[in-house]
């Protein structure tokens, strides 16, 4: 199931980000874009990447995490405090994805 979910999100990732592209407006004029080398779309793909990979990887993270405090809440209620900061820590993968991705598209 894992696969399965990982295999559909790669692929929603190839086949929406070009689609982004063609509808994208064009921010940039010919001069700026040929001294820029073409690197434009790299910088929005890596960013593109990063924010996804992280986040697919954080829900990962998330899931495993989740299953395994409720199995232990279910037999220890009083482990539910120890269990949150965990999950918080995995969804912070998310959040640094997202700050690279700024940082990849601001310098």
């Amino acid at each position: 199931m894992k696969r399965v979910a990982i295999l559909l999100g790669l692929a929603a990732l190839t086949l929406f980000f070009p689609a982004s592209l063609l509808f994208a407006q064009e921010a940039e004029t010919a001069a700026s874009a040929a001294s820029a080398g073409g690197n434009a779309v790299w910088k929005y793909f890596a960013a593109a990447l990063a924010v996804g990979i992280s986040c697919i990887a954080g829900g990962l993270a998330v899931g495993q995490i989740g299953t395994a405090a409720m199995g232990a809440m279910s037999e220890n209620p009083e482990l539910s405090g120890k269990a949150l900061p965990y999950a918080g820590l995995a969804e912070g993968i998310c959040l640094w994805g997202f700050l690279v991705a700024l940082l990849i598209l601001v310098l």
